[in-house]
């Protein structure tokens, strides 16, 4: 690992230490999710889908100001693809509104981009949207330190499981990016999630043949699913996780631990 890359996962991982809101896992798993940033059309119509044929759903964080627009990830959402994603079964959770990154806008901007993303989804959709993802994964000392008044998780990009202890405002996620030749990669998280009897947490963007630098393909995104489910682990969105982890136990705690699972 070159010096450039050592010191990139250490800043990725100093926010894990500090500010931490928890909540006792207590082994209630193995259970995964599979979330999609941005919501490109392909990520419902393709990986909705494919969670769909397995008895499955996901959780679907968007930009609300990004709607009807499109580039490197292809087609984005409409309004229509909104509700028709709800009325599947699936949870769309808030990405702010902008999609600004915490490191290039003021603490103070930055969640107020939060609150406008999650009112601009119940404008949209008439359902609150009480679950977040930081966009491109960026987090600051600051914003972690009050995310929590306003949102009931926030989803980052640190790789790992989740638990023994649950930290909602940086929960660990782990990407599917490109083609099945990263299936052993999955595989192996799955099953040292089945092992850890944790939480883990999947996240890409488009689902296509040829999919962009932050997608995969449909291939892999299925292997995803089946090998989950054929290890025996539930599929679950992250409302009804935290649904089952209740809010009754969560304690601040800003003790350092491990940057690494």
């Amino acid at each position: 690992m070159s010096l450039l890359s050592h010191l990139g996962r250490v800043r990725q991982g100093i926010p894990c230490l500090f500010h931490k809101r928890v909540v006792d896992w207590r082994r209630r798993g193995p259970i995964v999710s599979f979330t999609f940033d941005d919501f490109p059309k392909s990520a419902y119509s393709v990986g909705g889908a494919t969670l769909e044929k397995f008895g499955a759903r996901g959780t679907y964080y968007i930009a609300s100001g990004l709607a009807n627009t499109g580039g490197e990830l292809g087609e984005l959402f409409s309004a229509d693809d909104l509700r028709a994603l709800l009325d599947k079964g699936h949870e769309l959770g808030s990405h702010t509104f902008h999609h600004s990154s915490a490191r290039s806008v003021s603490c103070s901007d930055f969640q107020a981009d939060v609150e406008s993303g999650s009112k601009a989804v119940e404008l949209l959709t008439g359902q609150d949207s009480t679950n977040f993802a930081y966009p491109f994964g960026c987090v600051t000392l600051g914003v972690k330190k009050t995310i929590g008044e306003f949102v009931s998780s926030a989803r980052g990009i640190v790789p790992g499981i989740n638990g023994p202890d649950v930290d909602l405002n940086l929960l660990r996620a782990n990407r599917i990016y490109g083609d099945i030749d990263a299936a052993r990669q999955i595989k192996e998280l799955i099953l040292r999630n089945v092992e850890r009897k944790g939480w883990l947490i999947f996240y890409t963007h488009d689902v296509r043949p040829e999919p962009s630098f932050y997608g995969c393909t449909p291939a892999l995104f299925e292997f995803a699913v089946s090998e989950a489910v054929r290890n025996s682990t539930r599929i679950m969105t992250i409302s009804e996780v935290l649904s089952q982890i209740g809010n009754g136990t969560q304690t601040w705690d800003t003790t350092t631990t491990s940057i690494l699972n």
